[in-house]
């Protein structure tokens, strides 16, 4: 596969000189693909019906979008759709609005997270040393899928909520750290060979559990891996969201201090029933990470805010109301 990539005049480039925001206002857009291809069409606040990139940017000043890339998706508009080229697609959208983007690969056909890091079918029966090599030509492949489109992704995670490792069972952390180390370094070489100016991103879910952040980072850089930003997922309720908010500025703060990484808040989300609670977390999270020590905390993403109540069989976060317009959630952005 590498040296395919070379053969049709693909050269790895060195470093762009591109502006990142210096803080990221963000938003996981990746279901907005498959929800545009059903019919979907969101309005903003005022019932004008608009593209939901135009409100996002304009009406709560979001800079940044995070799109998933499964390896080898179905065609389910949910559970799968994003593979390399309709992300690619997407991301060039966002950029034409002057966004910058946050590419999230899923070593996976579909969905991984803690509870799941299933191979991709065509890896299934690989090495330990073929997966590796998968690991890097796929993430490359999906680099120079997005430069073909103008998009140079700002940051790339290397993983999903990769609480015990990814690739299972292979890159199980906790059945082998090295492993799962050298399967990041991997993503990150591949990376890094296509743009060295793009940001990796480690990311992990629970972002209040400091105890699985010193295992799972601390492992990884006691194995040798690199990276350059450690990634969060917090999603409170509005009962609690301000102690876990708490907790989670202080566990960037450990990251920071013990390990000197910068740190991203990759993924927020509170049930659309409590949008004046999400406002004020929203609002909360926002001013804090900014306000993390030497400017290492660099931006904080809201998941699918475009989902309406209910979408793909039950998901209730999102920011949108059944009306298509939007709740006060992404207001928190102001």
């Amino acid at each position: 596969m590498c040296l395919s990539l070379f053969s049709l005049g693909q050269v790895a480039p060195t470093a762009e000189v591109y502006a990142a925001p210096s803080f990221a206002k963000g938003a996981d857009i990746s279901w907005v693909a498959g929800m545009e291809a059903q019919g979907y069409k969101w309005k903003d606040k005022n019932g004008v019906q608009r593209d939901i990139l135009d409100i996002l940017r304009q009406d709560y000043k979001i800079n940044s979008v995070r799109i998933r890339v499964f390896v080898n998706p179905t065609n389910d508009y949910g559970n799968g759709y994003m593979n390399k080229d309709r992300a690619a697609a997407l991301a060039a959208r966002a950029k034409s609005k002057g966004m910058s983007v946050m590419l999230t690969l899923h070593y996976s056909d579909s969905w991984a997270d803690p509870g799941k890091q299933t191979k991709p079918a065509a890896w299934k029966n690989y090495t330990f040393q073929q997966l590796m090599d998968a690991v890097y030509n796929h993430t490359r492949d999906v680099m120079f899928t997005m430069q073909s489109k103008g998009v140079t992704p700002d940051w790339v995670q290397i993983g999903n909520e990769t609480n015990n490792g990814m690739l299972w069972e292979d890159g199980r952390a906790s059945v082998s750290m090295r492993n799962y180390a050298w399967l990041v370094n991997t993503g990150h070489n591949a990376v890094k060979s296509v743009n060295s100016g793009t940001k990796t991103i480690v990311h992990l879910a629970n972002g209040n559990d400091n105890s699985l952040y010193r295992w799972n980072i601390g492992g990884l850089i006691s194995n040798g891996a690199n990276f350059d930003i450690v990634g969060m997922s917090l999603y409170p309720s509005a009962s609690d969201w301000s102690a876990l908010v708490n907790q989670t500025v202080s566990n960037a703060n450990d990251m920071i201090n013990t390990y000197g990484k910068e740190v991203m808040i990759s993924e927020i989300g509170m049930d659309y029933n409590q949008p004046a609670a999400a406002k004020s977390f929203v609002a909360d999270i926002v001013k804090k990470i900014q306000a993390l020590p030497g400017g290492k905390g660099k931006g904080v993403f809201y998941w699918e805010p475009g989902a309406t109540p209910g979408y793909n069989g039950g998901y209730g976060k999102g920011a949108w109301q059944s009306d298509m317009k939007p709740t006060i959630a992404l207001e928190g952005f102001l």
